[in-house]
């Protein structure tokens, strides 16, 4: 494989597109918008700048990498020639659908397509294209460049082939693939999740306050991020869309959405993305201060 495309310039596409170009793929990143593509672009940039100051990368490979990646909004120019392209789009079961579909008809018989969901089915992508033998699922972990995680997701019909090129295209990135199949949730989010769900509760309940909750689990079970912050990071309104995927699919009440998750997406409270989730992230306070209203009662 020589010519990678990516679907989506937001944290997961832009960085599996760093990903890629750094280990000398030719990498074409698609999005709808120029002021998206233009946005990813400085994301990567500032990426491999930090990289520089840590001595991990040097001028020239920053520039490499940068000259690996092109960038457009014509879908059928941007999968021309691709051998993968790897779907890094919103987690929402018809705009997925909709781009599979569009890929399979725009793209070369051979071209393998995966995507970055991290719960939607993959079985139930593959069947809207007429090649679900080479659709497979393909989950990195944020941040892409730096954690060494992919999930990778068979469908039903994911022929071995497809698995053992992707699976050894993982160990080219320097990454570390792990076979699972398809469930809701996978395995990464099937068990995060819940314990994510379980801290929104805690602390709807009042069992204690922001930062008590995220102390205890970092300093009592050795976690490097706290389950709230972790959130915000991921991204309130992706966990809601998880957690819903995984309630509908298995129909087991206890991955239903805490209310509390619920209402603050819907008042666009959702983390790092919006400034504001369970911590503060604006300009004006720091990062680890805890929102007044959720404050230990």
């Amino acid at each position: 494989m020589k010519n990678i495309t990516v679907i989506g310039s937001g944290t997961m596409g832009n960085g599996i597109a760093h990903v890629f170009a750094q280990n000398g793929y030719a990498v074409n990143l698609v999005d709808i918008s120029k002021e998206a593509l233009e946005k990813g672009i400085a994301t990567i940039t500032r990426n491999l700048d930090r990289m520089i100051t840590k001595e991990h990368i040097t001028e020239s490979q920053k520039s490499s990498t940068l000259n690996h990646i092109k960038t457009t909004t014509d879908l059928k120019s941007g999968v021309k020639n691709a051998d993968l392209v790897i779907e890094a789009a919103s987690e929402n079961i018809d705009v997925k659908l909709n781009i599979f579909k569009e890929l399979d008809a725009v793209c070369g018989t051979d071209t393998i397509l995966a995507t970055n969901t991290s719960s939607i089915s993959i079985t139930q992508i593959a069947a809207v294209t007429n090649r679900p033998e080479k659709v497979i699922g393909m989950h990195f972990m944020n941040p892409v460049p730096i954690m060494k995680l992919v999930e990778i997701i068979r469908g039903f019909s994911t022929s071995d082939e497809t698995t053992k090129t992707i699976m050894d295209l993982s160990l080219k990135l320097e990454k570390t693939p792990t076979e699972v199949n398809d469930y809701p949730g996978f395995v990464a989010n099937r068990i995060l999740m819940p314990m994510i769900n379980e801290a929104i509760e805690t602390l709807h309940h009042g069992v204690a306050g922001v930062s008590e909750i995220d102390t205890v689990m970092k300093l009592g079970m050795a976690h490097p991020m706290g389950p709230l912050q972790l959130a915000d990071f991921i991204g309130l309104d992706v966990c809601l869309s998880i957690l819903n995927v995984m309630y509908e699919g298995f129909k087991n009440p206890k991955y239903a959405p805490s209310p509390l998750l619920v209402n603050m997406v819907t008042a666009g409270k959702l983390g790092v993305k919006s400034a504001e989730g369970f911590y503060d992230y604006s300009q004006s306070k720091k990062a680890e201060t805890v929102s007044n209203q959720f404050s230990k009662r």
